[in-house]
């Protein structure tokens, strides 16, 4: 993992995520998952990009199955924005940096 990004699990997830006071955006992945590797580029692009102001995690699905059935995770990558220990918005499949940026620039002051 990158440095900015936080390695989040079953016991660390409530903590870390739904008690956060900045927003936090959660990439759920597996090891075996392709569109997922897709994605951790753009992931930790944003972690640096957005460092103070937004906390990016990931959880291994394959690992920490209580919490991506907590949140009905059914495909990955998904990517779930928290705030105020809320989902916000949710983003299923690998997506273009564009879209990503665009959903936290609706709960990230700039």
């Amino acid at each position: 993992m990158a440095g900015n990004v936080l390695e989040v699990s079953d016991s660390s997830f409530d903590t870390e995520v739904l008690q956060s006071q900045v927003p936090v955006l959660v990439d759920f992945w597996a090891e075996w998952c392709g569109p997922c590797k897709m994605l951790a580029p753009i992931v930790e692009a944003l972690a640096r990009e957005y460092e103070g102001k937004v906390k990016v995690a990931k959880v291994n699905v394959d690992e920490n199955i209580a919490t991506a059935s907590r949140f009905r995770i059914q495909g990955i990558p998904t990517l779930l924005l928290f705030k105020g220990g809320q989902v916000r918005e949710q983003l299923v499949g690998t997506q273009p940096k564009s879209v990503v940026e665009k959903a936290l620039a609706k709960h990230v002051g700039a």
